[in-house]
């Protein structure tokens, strides 16, 4: 799938907001990439996790893909589809990642980690812990976006395209200090469960 083509997908669809930002990663932007606006529309959203499977390497051995709530467990579902291999994820309850629902990671399995948009790979770092104090072994991780910069995770990493944008830490926002409102877009803000 080229770059092109995924970018055309992102505009069409609305998933590039300009703003000011709180990202999950704690970090704040001018840009936010609303990936729920691409797998609002299922043929997409199988279209770019088909693309980001034909990028894993050759004989790449995947029993088991994972991701992190919220945001990667549609395109995580899509890229196990296209795999035809058994999904997971995994939730927050309070501020740890854990699995639930009664999911399991079997010892020696080979996990793919997914995620939908990747700044510093915090969540998939977390799930990557999950994963191995089970036993299983991620072999890969895939996103659709990386926003570049330090990644939190050493796995093989292999994003459907890399996307440069800028963020600060908080203390270093020139849009907070114009005092520009904040939007907490992503899932780490959501309600919490009664």
């Amino acid at each position: 799938m080229e770059r092109e083509e995924v970018l055309a997908m992102l505009e069409e669809t609305g998933a590039m907001r300009k703003g000011h930002f709180e990202l999950t990663s704690g970090r704040h932007s001018d840009t936010y990439i609303q990936c729920a606006r691409i797998q609002e529309r299922p043929t997409l959203n199988n279209r770019l996790a088909a693309g980001a499977v034909e990028l894993l390497p050759q004989g790449c051995e995947i029993d088991l893909v994972a991701a992190p709530a919220v945001g990667g467990i549609v395109f995580g579902y899509a890229v196990a589809s296209a795999l035809d291999r058994r999904f997971i994820w995994s939730e927050r309850v309070g501020t740890a990642m854990t699995l639930r629902r009664s999911f399991e990671v079997r010892p020696g399995e080979r996990v793919l980690v997914c995620e939908d948009v990747v700044t510093t790979g915090g969540s998939v770092q977390e799930l990557i812990g999950l994963v191995e104090a089970a036993g299983g072994i991620v072999v890969a991780v895939t996103s659709l976006i990386y926003r570049g910069g330090e990644r939190k995770f050493s796995a093989p990493y292999y994003p459907l395209i890399e996307m440069a944008t800028p963020s600060w830490d908080p203390a270093d926002c020139a849009l907070c200090g114009q005092g520009r409102p904040l939007d907490s877009p992503g899932s780490r803000h959501l309600p919490k469960e009664a």
